[in-house]
């Protein structure tokens, strides 16, 4: 080993230089490093919202409001088996409880070139319940000149018309449907 060098000049600890923090031993961080990592993340975290967005918009063609998702499923399906799929993806099938959510769901079946769908709502011991089992409120959008169908029954379903009208279906029968899926909110102070 050959002989000890004079020290070098003493930095001022915790001193800034560039952004960056000299460290009490006076060596600096490579924060142009991270800065580059970090901006590259937000880049890609940009593009990975373009392509959510690009999926849900343009090929699964999926309905949105400001608390909801829509997502017409062209699989026939009987009323029973319509509502596990639904729930199996996450959701449950549709439910307009408003006029907007309705004409929302009547122009979605309407621009997809169908006629009818399957929403969930069915009659339940003489009464109209929706799937989550909340009691046919203020808002229904019975077909003209019609209220729920009297002598109603368990098997006794709800389709929507591309017109936005309601009609009768037989629970048994097999038609697409409309599955809804809340949209999660973000924690106040959540990171993002």
């Amino acid at each position: 080993t050959g002989w000890t060098g004079p020290s070098g000049i003493q930095g001022k600890p915790e001193q800034r230089m560039r952004g960056c923090v000299l460290n009490p031993s006076g060596t600096t961080c490579d924060c142009g490093r991270y800065r580059k990592v970090v901006g590259q993340l937000d880049i890609n975290i940009g593009r990975l919202q373009n392509a959510l967005k690009f999926i849900k918009n343009g090929i699964l063609k999926v309905q949105e409001t400001a608390e909801r998702y829509y997502l017409l499923v062209t699989e026939s399906r009987a009323f029973e088996e319509a509502l596990v799929s639904c729930r199996l993806r996450g959701g449950a099938l549709a439910m307009p409880k408003t006029r907007d959510a309705n004409r929302l769901l009547a122009d979605y079946v309407s621009g997809s070139g169908l006629t009818a769908v399957f929403i969930g709502l069915q009659a339940r011991s003489e009464e109209y319940v929706f799937a989550d089992s909340s009691p046919l409120g203020g808002f229904a959008a019975w077909g003209p000149g019609q209220g729920p169908p009297s002598g109603t029954n368990n098997s006794s379903c709800v389709e929507l018309l591309n017109t936005g009208s309601w009609g009768p279906a037989a629970c048994h029968l097999t038609m697409f449907y409309i599955c809804e899926f809340p949209k999660t909110r973000r924690r106040v102070g959540a990171a993002g």
